[in-house]
């Protein structure tokens, strides 16, 4: 027993002793700044689509209600429409009996002549009644007519911006739908290479169209530590491999330890050089596990405390807290094109 509390001592007095020059702390922290502030646009760049893709939606609805309304008004109008040509036809009708009568007026004997005058006259002033109804309805025609074919010009204009916008949102629900399969094939991928960890500290899971590799303490690290256990590395060899085959995804690692304050002297001083250091730790062994992974794809970032899966102050919380996450995002280079040519 004596023994084992001299090696421990032993131990802590090289943690301790052993000091990292200011300048890698440094290093560290500006990577771990670039990191927060890459994650933090990622985040606004997200919510961005995700809100103009709603914005789009929503002027979609309003120009079908208003498309439904042009219809209703030309439907109307076209009705009109009908309606005074009946009655023009019915107008040109009557003026031909009209004339027809006063053909048949003309044509009887001179003893007949003053009432023929008479009803001439009457026939004349009718008639001219008539002609100049007839001239207002063919205004009025040749009004609703124009009207009519500029309503048809701007329903034809209305139609096809409707469906330039509907096959603008159908090209971004087709790509946010090929970014899920995406997400659930690698899901599935990770699912059979990392089978034999999967609730023995592993577990995958699917949200927001990312995939979370989340990776207990127990499993890549000694308490305190930050070099990867060799279980953890053989995990960690197998999510390389998936990685290797899928060039279209984003990888980001994430450190998170528990409530539980370090006061350190030597390279670990507190939780947060801890988180950094487990992450940038799985980082290495990811990238020398599979060298045909672009370093451009992959960030390392601690997030100490502050993320906790359980708030609780439990031994079994703060167990869960103390973890590691591989957070896979399929691009979005196709998408940003679509809202941008929009």
């Amino acid at each position: 027993m004596i023994k084992k509390h001299f090696y421990i001592a032993l131990m802590a007095a090289t943690i301790f002793t052993s000091c990292v020059p200011q300048r890698k702390l440094e290093e560290c922290q500006d990577k771990q700044k670039a990191c927060e502030n890459e994650l933090s646009a990622l985040k606004t760049t997200s919510q961005a689509n995700e809100a103009k893709v709603k914005d789009m939606t929503e002027q979609l609805a309003n120009d079908k209600r208003d498309l439904d309304g042009l219809r209703r008004d030309t439907n109307v109008m076209g009705t009109n429409y009908r309606i005074l040509t009946v009655k023009y036809d019915k107008l040109n009708q009557l003026n031909e009996e009209l004339m027809n009568k006063l053909s048949a007026l003309l044509s009887n004997s001179e003893k007949d002549n003053a009432k023929l005058s008479g009803d001439l006259q009457t026939t004349q002033a009718q008639l001219l009644k008539k002609q100049d109804e007839l001239n207002a309805l063919s205004v009025q025609l040749n009004a609703l007519s124009a009207q009519l074919g500029k309503q048809k010009q701007n329903l034809d204009s209305l139609s096809t911006q409707l469906q330039l916008r509907e096959k603008r949102v159908n090209e971004l629900e087709d790509i946010l739908k090929q970014k899920d399969d995406a997400a659930a094939a690698l899901k599935k991928k990770l699912s059979d290479a990392l089978y034999n960890f999967e609730g023995k500290g592993l577990t995958i899971t699917q949200k927001n169209g990312k995939i979370y590799v989340s990776m207990d303490e127990s499993l890549l690290f000694a308490s305190g530590k930050t070099a990867v256990e060799p279980k953890g590395i053989e995990a960690l060899k197998n999510v390389a491999k998936v990685l290797d085959q899928n060039a279209d995804i984003n990888i980001m690692v994430e450190g998170h330890t528990d409530d539980v304050p370090m006061h350190g002297n030597g390279d670990i001083k507190d939780n947060w050089d801890l988180s950094v250091m487990r992450a940038t730790s799985v980082t290495k062994i990811i990238l020398q596990s599979s060298p045909g992974i672009d370093p451009k794809r992959i960030s390392a970032a601690g997030r100490g405390e502050f993320f906790p899966l359980d708030p609780a102050k439990t031994a079994d919380a703060r167990k869960k807290n103390r973890r590691t996450e591989i957070i896979l995002t399929p691009k979005l280079d196709e998408l940003l094109k679509v809202l941008g040519n929009n």
